[in-house]
């Protein structure tokens, strides 16, 4: 794996500053855990049946940042990135994929959220998250995100060890 250049989240910092330093800190994560592996390496899966492979999770983070940040406060009919019908099991099939296309499908949402976040007034803007059918709080989305990255974030790790060995952070 790649040496660690991920920017830890402040000691101190407000509520705003502290969520988006965290969730920064898992995407680099996620990004660091298929650092130096090539797309079949990538493509490895865990254990039949699942088709989860490291690759498949870049996917669905794709999936989620579109879902819980475009959809939620700019368009909500913006189709899935994988899925025509909202399938985030669909992503994790990542057989046919590569790094290059699911990185820079990830990387774009990615910067798209950081973005809408950014824009915000406040973490109590509100957005209206079709898949739940309810309005949400911005700080609700970054939470809710947050811990997507951080159950996904364990998997990847078992992912990564299984391709190559690698373990840590």
């Amino acid at each position: 794996m790649s040496v660690d250049e991920r920017v830890g989240p402040p000691s101190f910092g407000s509520e705003r500053e502290t969520l988006r330093a965290f969730l920064d800190y898992h995407r680099a994560t996620l990004a660091m855990k298929c650092a130096g592996l090539s797309d079949e390496e990538l493509r490895r899966t865990s254990m039949p049946p699942s088709t989860l492979s490291l690759l498949g999770l870049v996917r669905h983070m794709a999936e989620v940042e579109r879902a819980w940040f475009r959809r939620t406060f700019e368009d909500h009919e913006a189709p899935m990135v994988w899925s025509d019908t909202i399938d985030f099991q669909a992503a994790y099939d990542a057989s046919g994929s590569t790094r290059a296309e699911a990185f820079a499908a990830w990387e774009a949402e990615v910067e798209n959220s950081r973005r809408i976040e950014r824009a915000a007034e406040s973490l109590d803007v509100a957005g209206y998250q079709p898949r739940w059918g309810e309005q949400v709080s911005l700080r609700m989305v970054l939470v809710h995100v947050l811990l997507e990255y951080g159950r996904h974030n364990g998997h990847a790790d078992l992912l990564r060890e299984g391709v190559d060995g690698s373990v840590g952070a």
